[in-house]
């Protein structure tokens, strides 16, 4: 089987969830707690191509679900355990619960059928999550992951679906961390070792049979 065949197979659409991490304002929007991440996600175009892959998915019939990271304003049930959680509580925009902050960014496009999962604690949005529970509700088998951070957040996630069986697949150019250079080197090094590595165009090209998705 070659390698376009194994990526056709794997990302059959009755099989396949598309997962967005944190692809929230408050991270990746104009207004980010985050704007080094923001602007890197922006500028090497990995944000477009997430709602590149989010229209295709709803053109194809693939289960679109966006995982979330918010903060209750009282700080209740988040973690302080890491330096990362307390620098993060003293940013000046917070992932306030029902803010501006944690809605889904622009140019990404959320449908009636989409599922968001929101989480108040710890660092995957996979893990101590309703993540794992509707994947299987939904007869995943392979989880295609988008999103922020490259540094944190993505591979979590990759680690913790491979960890629980299912078959990862990373379009590269659909994933940001800081520095912009990290990126390449995370996925080539780390992720890679365990996910299907591809392109956001060879993913719609998976899908394209399915659904009339337009590559422009």
């Amino acid at each position: 089987m070659t390698r376009s065949e194994r990526l056709r197979e794997q990302l059959a659409p009755d099989g396949t969830v598309l997962l967005t991490v944190e692809c929230q304002q408050g991270v990746v929007g104009p207004r980010s707690a985050l704007p080094e991440l923001a602007a890197v996600a922006r500028e090497s175009g990995a944000l477009d191509n997430v709602a590149r892959l989010v229209s295709a998915a709803h053109d194809a019939g693939v289960q679109v679900l966006h995982a979330v990271a918010e903060r209750r304003p009282d700080g209740r049930g988040a973690n302080s355990n890491a330096r990362l959680f307390r620098a993060a509580a003293r940013l000046p925009v917070q992932q306030h619960t029902g803010s501006a902050a944690v809605r889904i960014a622009e140019p990404i496009t959320v449908a009636e059928e989409d599922l968001v999962v929101r989480r108040l604690h710890g660092l995957s949005p996979i893990a101590g999550t309703d993540v794992d529970a509707l994947l299987r509700n939904l007869g995943c088998r392979t989880l295609v992951v988008t999103g922020v951070s490259a540094n944190v957040a993505v591979p979590n996630a990759v680690f913790d679906a491979v960890n629980l069986g299912y078959t990862v697949v990373v379009p590269s150019d659909a994933v940001a961390g800081v520095p912009a250079d990290y990126t390449p080197a995370m996925v080539r090094h780390t992720l890679a070792l365990v996910a299907g590595i591809a392109t956001t165009d060879e993913v719609l090209d998976c899908w394209k049979s399915a659904g009339r998705v337009s590559r422009a």
